[in-house]
């Protein structure tokens, strides 16, 4: 570790110093608490009596080897402040930690301890941000339970790998989004309020059990994202929270930007020890478990001062996001980083030399909004809300976008994506087939919460695991079905996908039809084109697409189709189209068609 860079908000392997670091016959546990007036080390192997740490380098950090100690020691830092008083502390650096509501790290060998076979993905993987992304955003606690009636049961990460991927792969999901897997100590916080940010959760297993579930991923053709979150730590006084001897360290010690609307500490970015401790927590996980990229989270708050952009933008924290989002682009230049972000704040994914912040796409969450408020407005007031699914297009090209229904769209009262439809039961689920086909045919990856690919009904509870019981009834069975179906069909037609980012991929045949509420459009590369058009009316109507040329349609995809549970027999059969020709379009109906131009 550099300490120039460390203290100058630039190093990216603070872990590779600080930690408890094993040797043979050993382990060297090292610390940093300038504003300490004493620490030791306490823990299992000293009957947690305390063993004297002493000051090394420039005084302000902390370190002692102990003897015998070995892979699976219990430890914390005792700290003792100018006051005499202490607090004991899990390691800000620590590797592995005890399940809640315990609190102490535990001894792991990182470094040494696994040796990654996925050298094949490794070199491919730079083709990731080029084709289709169909992204499985998963709760790992709560996707299936070993005993749903015990909140406290989980499958660990090698069992859930073991029907997790087959289930991926039979979906048509090429992307596995895990929501956070630091340690932290209250499940309702779901990772988001972290105290372990170098500890993968023993919820599920050991570290080297999560190697091997990214591993088989890998294996299986699957690229892994992580929640990652630079914005806020918990609250937890064995945590982050006054570290330092009882002074703030990682946090703003004024009351006023110390705490945020989540409840929990703001980390203070104008410090470079913050800075340097997150860039290597980020690149930790990149490096010693081969994930593909990080989802950073709440990323409004880091570019405004407590997300609020009245209150003007936070340089400091501008500044770390992008030398951390530039340093990981050195170091891994084939990894894809995610920007959960809601401001309209410009160039989020432009690349630093440009001016940008470094992310490689941005959660599209004004799409999101606009597109459930349509669908949740009843048919015959949809009218008035005609533009906001053609609104997403005004602004589309600033970015590089994601489209999500992620968990946050499915709790807190907010209903399910199937029960967000403005209609009756069957209806809703009419409804969500072409919301989805909608979804799919719009220019961007995306991104879907585990539970919609089946129509769950209920609200996601990250105490029980989803209702896959629901597919013994054929109305949640033939929605599977379709999306199956809808999800395949992205990845193996290059017109959805390869020039999303391009004003050549995607063109607007009828965006003005406000009382029918119909919509048509092109999506299209080099050797496809596709035509998609859709009813989002309740009415059965008639429409003629004047493409500018005559062509033949192919129907590919419907809807309505009864293997579905649609309505309608469809059929691939060719439609000579011209501006004459009509297309019968039933209520609630979507459907694409290949276009070859005579």
């Amino acid at each position: 570790m550099d300490i120039y860079n460390f203290y100058t908000g630039k190093e990216f392997e603070a872990y590779e110093y600080l930690g408890a670091h094993t040797y043979w016959g050993g382990t060297t546990f090292r610390t940093f608490a300038p504003s300490a007036k004493h620490v030791a080390v306490i823990g299992d192997f000293s009957n947690w009596e305390e063993v004297p740490m002493h000051q090394v380098m420039d005084g302000n950090f902390w370190e002692v080897s102990i003897p015998g100690t070995m892979t699976g020691n219990l430890y914390k830092y005792k700290i003792y402040g100018r006051d005499g008083s202490f607090k004991e502390h899990a390691d800000p650096f620590g590797f592995y930690a005890e399940l809640r509501p315990a609190t102490a790290s535990i001894v792991f060998d990182i470094k040494t301890s696994y040796d990654f076979k996925d050298h094949r993905w490794m070199k491919k993987r730079h083709t990731l941000a080029d084709g289709p992304m169909n992204i499985y955003e998963l709760h790992f606690g709560s996707w299936r339970k070993p005993d749903d009636s015990n909140p406290d049961s989980w499958y660990n990460y090698s069992e859930l790998g073991n029907i997790l991927i087959p289930y991926l792969k039979e979906n048509g999901f090429n992307f596995l989004e895990i929501m956070p897997l630091n340690e932290y100590p209250c499940d309702q916080s779901w990772g988001y309020q972290s105290t372990g940010f170098f500890a993968p959760t023993s919820r599920y297993g050991n570290p080297n059990e999560l190697r091997q579930f990214i591993e088989q991923c890998h294996e299986n053709d699957i690229a892994v994202i992580l929640d990652f979150i630079p914005v806020h730590f918990a609250v937890n006084d064995y945590g982050l929270k006054d570290y330092d001897g009882g002074n703030s360290l990682f946090e703003y010690p004024n009351n006023f930007a110390k705490y945020n609307e989540w409840g929990s500490c703001n980390f203070m970015h104008s410090r470079g020890e913050t800075c340097s401790f997150l860039q290597s927590a980020a690149n930790f996980w990149l490096s010693l478990y081969h994930f593909d990229g990080l989802r950073m989270d709440a990323v409004g708050n880091l570019i405004y001062w407590m997300g609020d952009n009245n209150r003007g933008e936070n340089k400091c924290a501008i500044n770390f996001i992008k030398t951390m989002n530039q340093g990981l682009k050195e170091r891994h230049g084939d990894i894809l980083l995610f920007a959960e972000d809601s401001s309209s704040y410009q160039g989020v994914t432009k690349s630093v030399a440009q001016g940008g912040l470094g992310f490689d796409f941005k959660w599209d969450l004004g799409w999101m909004n606009d597109t459930l408020s349509y669908f949740q407005t009843q048919p015959d007031c949809r009218s008035e809300k005609y533009h906001k699914l053609t609104f997403s297009m005004m602004y589309y090209y600033n970015e590089r976008f994601i489209l999500p229904f992620s968990h946050d769209e499915v709790v807190h009262g907010k209903a399910s994506i199937v029960n967000k439809m403005s209609d009756l039961y069957e209806g809703k689920f009419r409804q969500a087939r072409a919301l989805y086909m909608y979804m799919y045919a719009h220019p961007g990856k995306k991104l879907n919460f585990m539970g919609n690919e089946f129509g769950q009904l209920r609200e996601w509870d990250e105490k029980r695991g989803q209702d896959f019981d629901l597919l013994k009834y054929p109305i949640h069975d033939d929605f599977n079905r379709f999306f199956k179906t809808l999800s395949h069909f992205y990845l193996n037609h290059p017109a959805l996908s390869a020039l999303d980012y391009s004003t050549e991929g995607f063109y607007w045949v009828d965006c003005n039809m406000p009382n029918e509420n119909i919509y048509a459009f092109i999506r299209r590369c080099e050797g496809e084109k596709l035509l998609a058009v859709f009813n989002f009316s309740y009415r059965t109507q008639d429409y003629c697409p004047d493409l500018g040329y005559d062509c033949i349609l192919t129907p590919l995809l419907n809807s309505n189709d009864e293997i579905f549970g649609g309505e309608i027999k469809a059929d691939n059969m060719p439609i000579i189209c011209n501006r004459w020709v009509k297309l019968t379009l039933p209520g609630y109906h979507a459907c694409y068609y290949s276009v070859t131009v005579q």
